[in-house]
C-alpha cells in the first residue's frame, strides 16, 4: 500500500512557493532568543506570512522545537469529518517533505476512537500547512500528526485534549502540541484588540472552558478556538504551569487599514 503524499494547497499564496525565498523569509521571522523554552503547547497564527509571519516566527523562536509534534487546526473548508486525522505518509513543502508520525497518530486514535482517518479534510485546508515551513526550518527532522477540528462542542474538545495528553504521557520523547489559530476577524482594529484581549486573558490563565465561553459570549471570531481549547486542556493535564504571550499584532499593523483587520496572537505554554 502506497503512503499518502499531501501536496501544498497554498504555496505561492500564503507563503512563497520558491524554496530559497521561503527559507530566507522564515529565517528572518525566527529571530534567535537568549533562552528557549521546553514548551508543552502553543498558539500560532496561520494567515499569509506577510501579515502573521512575524508573530508565528516569534513563537517558534521562543521554543525548543522537539522532533515530534501534533498540529491541531480548524476546518475552514467544511470538507470531511469533524475530527479528521492523517496517520500515514508525508506532506510536501517547498523545503522538502515532512513525515507524519504514524506511531503517535495510531496512539491518538486508540485513545480517542472518535478521530476519523480522513485525508480529504486536509487536502485544501491551509491552517496546518502554513506551520510546516517553520517546523522544517527550526527542526528539520520533525515528524507531525495533523488533526482538523470541525466541531464546536466543548465536551468533545475537552475529551480530545485529555486523550491527547494521555497518549503523549505514554511516549518516551517530548511532544509539542501546536494549536493553529488566528484571532478576531474583519472588525475594526480597536474592536478587535478589545475582543482579542478577552480571549488572550483566558489563554494566559490556561482556562479552556473560560476561553470557550468568552469566544461565544463576546462573539469573538477566533477560528481556532476549538484547537486551542483542546491544546490547553491537554497541556494542563500534562502539568503546565505558565502561559505567556510572545507577540500580538493585527493585519492593520502591516496594511495600515484599521477599519477591518484580523488579529494574531502567539502564545507559548510550558
Amino acid at each position: 500500500m502506497t503512503s499518502a503524499v499531501r501536496t501544498p494547497a497554498v504555496a505561492g499564496r500564503f507563503y512563497p512557493g520558491d524554496s530559497h525565498v521561503l527559507e530566507n523569509d522564515v529565517r528572518s521571522y525566527v529571530t534567535p532568543v537568549q533562552r528557549q523554552l521546553t514548551a508543552l503547547g502553543c498558539v500560532v497564527p496561520h494567515a499569509g506570512y506577510i501579515y502573521s509571519g512575524e508573530v508565528a516566527g516569534a513563537v517558534f523562536a521562543r521554543m525548543e522545537v522537539p522532533q515530534r509534534c501534533i498540529v491541531l487546526c480548524p476546518n475552514h473548508t467544511g470538507i470531511g469529518y469533524p475530527l479528521a486525522i492523517m496517520s500515514d505518509g508525508a506532506w510536501t513543502t517547498p523545503l522538502g517533505d515532512i513525515e507524519i508520525d504514524t506511531e503517535l497518530a495510531e496512539a491518538l486514535k486508540k485513545r480517542f476512537p472518535g478521530l476519523h482517518e480522513d485525508a480529504s479534510a486536509h487536502q485544501r485546508e491551509h491552517a496546518v500547512e502554513v506551520q510546516l515551513p517553520f517546523l522544517r526550518i527550526t527542526r528539520p527532522d520533525c515528524r507531525f500528526v495533523p488533526i482538523a477540528l470541525g466541531t464546536r462542542r466543548l465536551d468533545i474538545l475537552e475529551s480530545l485534549g485529555e486523550s491527547i495528553a494521555d497518549a503523549i504521557a505514554d511516549q518516551e520523547e517530548h511532544v509539542l502540541i501546536i494549536a493553529s489559530s488566528d484571532m478576531n476577524h474583519y472588525e475594526s482594529d480597536a474592536v478587535t484588540r478589545v475582543k482579542d484581549q478577552k480571549a488572550i486573558d483566558c489563554m494566559l490563565a490556561r482556562d479552556p472552558r473560560g476561553l470557550f465561553e468568552v469566544v461565544n459570549r463576546e462573539e469573538i471570531s477566533m477560528c481556532g478556538f476549538g484547537p486551542t481549547v483542546t491544546m490547553i486542556t491537554a497541556t494542563n493535564r500534562l502539568g503546565a504551569t505558565v502561559a505567556e504571550l510572545v507577540r500580538y499584532a493585527t493585519s492593520g499593523d502591516i496594511s495600515g487599514d484599521r477599519e477591518m483587520v484580523v488579529g494574531y496572537a502567539g502564545i507559548v505554554i510550558h
